[in-house]
């Protein structure tokens, strides 16, 4: 006797039978996925090793590398550096190399003539930067908006931020309390870069404690993503992009970037429709004056070719997330160090009192006017770089003057230095001149330099002076920093200060 039975009662009688075996395939996959993976790991730190054996660094743990000198960097940097001092100067006088995990390596160069060899070669690219002819042809379109013809007005709108700024510091001045820098000058830097790039004002002029209003989109997501970036180089873990892209820091990053282009995008496409009739930058500024936005729009090579909007879109995203950012640590240990030493805080005000003459705000022909304050910032900036690694992938090996050769692969070059008694005389012309240029490089140098490191030091200018102009810096003892080398030099506890008015205004 035959018995019926249904054919997808069959296919679901086999499919039950066959998933346990699936399951096993599917495992059986993933661990030859694996093996194969560990192995070319393997065999790339074997020929990491090879390339590195003539740069010995200090013992490293089998597995973790380094690592857990990174951690130790929840410590301040100032005990940090000695140690690095005692591996740098007695053991590995030029160079050295360093371990993240067992298989992530990078060569920590710190002799200028390593330095000079590096950044002056073209053999090597940046890691946060296009490369080749794109960069090239990108880098020579952008220069022109970083003249001093178009950096000349962007000072009063760096003036008109600083000023909000000392403002909202008036209570603090009153009561003498300690207050946090960094929160601050972030925002006051995103407001000024704002002004700039789009000539547009942002949301500085809210209350600092509601941070952003709902009407601020962009401001927020700017700020997220400086915050994001700088969270994911301190996380180890979130170095693997499939591990950050399934966290809540990766889902918030994302979103933060789709806010960001979808405003920049739309910002480009009204100023392409109010740029349609002027197409010349000279007819453009008899108007107004000239925002970041206008010269990457109106930016032709020499076969007439401009920027594609994704193009503009980049280096706008560029100027906004490591400018403002950047410029902001630099301007709060700047404020810190004077603090930390009023002798010099009171030359730097009595020089600025005296090129002001009087004037409550700062102009273009007055930076100039004021040496001392700006050796006085150079020395901050070298006790405490805003970007303290600049890191370059070389393309091609790479020898230095001393005969070693480094393969293809990433350097890391450490900007800090060692020596922590702050001297601005150190940057007088004739000291300047007797040392190698490339022993401070907070900017970078060779081709791939900072390209607004004019615009970066302006402001820094407008800042401090207008700053000490209005209010005295007073160390607070029982807060120093604790200082982190990440993305972006910054302190775990914050960077506190008090203040009270300058008895003496104009």
């Amino acid at each position: 006797m035959l018995i019926w039975i249904p054919h997808y009662l069959l296919r679901t009688q086999l499919n039950i039978s066959v998933l346990p075996h699936m399951h096993h395939l599917l495992a059986l996959l993933l661990l030859v996925v694996a093996v194969c993976k560990l192995t070319a790991l393997i065999v790339k730190r074997r020929e990491t090793l090879r390339n590195l054996e003539a740069f010995p660094g200090p013992p490293a743990h089998w597995l973790f590398g380094h690592v857990q000198e990174v951690i130790k960097s929840r410590t301040p940097i100032k005990k940090q550096c000695c140690n690095v001092t005692r591996y740098k100067y007695f053991q590995y006088p030029f160079a050295f190399q360093i371990w993240f995990g067992p298989f992530v390596s990078f060569l920590n160069i710190h002799h200028p003539d390593y330095v000079k060899t590096l950044l002056s070669t073209t053999g090597v690219y940046g890691l946060l930067v296009s490369s080749g002819q794109k960069w090239f042809r990108n880098r020579r379109l952008l220069t022109p908006g970083f003249h001093y013809d178009i950096l000349k007005p962007y000072v009063k709108l760096m003036s008109d931020s600083a000023k909000t700024m000392l403002d909202k510091w008036e209570s603090y001045a009153q009561t003498s309390e300690s207050f946090e820098l960094f929160e601050h000058v972030s925002l006051m830097t995103l407001d000024s870069i704002m002004k700039c790039a789009f000539s547009l004002n942002s949301a500085f002029n809210v209350r600092l404690s509601s941070h952003f209003s709902g009407t601020n989109a962009y401001i927020k997501a700017v700020y997220d993503l400086s915050f994001l970036i700088n969270l994911r180089f301190r996380v180890i873990p979130y170095h693997n992009n499939i591990i950050f892209h399934l966290s809540p820091h990766g889902f918030r990053f994302r979103k933060a970037v789709k806010v960001a282009h979808h405003h920049t995008e739309e910002v480009i496409r009204k100023r392409r429709e109010e740029l349609k009739k002027e197409t010349e930058l000279d007819r453009i500024q008899a108007k107004r004056n000239l925002d970041f936005l206008d010269i990457l729009l109106c930016a032709r090579d020499e076969n007439q070719h401009s920027l594609s909007d994704e193009d503009i879109r980049a280096e706008v995203d560029t100027f906004m997330f490591e400018g403002h950012d950047t410029t902001a640590s630099g301007i709060s240990f700047i404020l810190y160090c004077l603090a930390c030493n009023p002798e010099h805080q009171q030359m730097c005000r009595d020089e600025i009192t005296y090129a002001l003459e009087g004037k409550d705000t700062i102009d273009w022909e007055d930076l100039s006017k004021i040496p001392y304050t700006t050796m006085c910032i150079k020395e901050s900036l070298r006790l405490y770089p805003p970007v303290p690694g600049i890191a370059r992938k070389i393309t091609k090996p790479l020898t230095f003057f001393d005969g070693r050769t480094a393969a293809a692969g990433h350097c890391c070059i450490c900007v800090y230095l060692e020596i922590w008694v702050f001297d601005p005389l150190r940057f007088l012309p004739e000291n300047v001149s007797s040392r190698s240029p490339h022993a401070f490089v907070p900017f970078s140098a060779g081709p791939r330099n900072c390209i607004g490191q004019t615009f970066a030091m302006n402001e820094m200018k407008v800042v401090i002076a207008l700053t000490l102009r209005r209010y005295q810096l007073i160390e607070d003892p029982d807060r120093k920093p604790k200082v982190i080398p990440s993305l972006v030099l910054r302190s775990l506890n914050g960077i506190h200060i008090k203040i009270k008015p300058v008895d003496h205004q104009p």
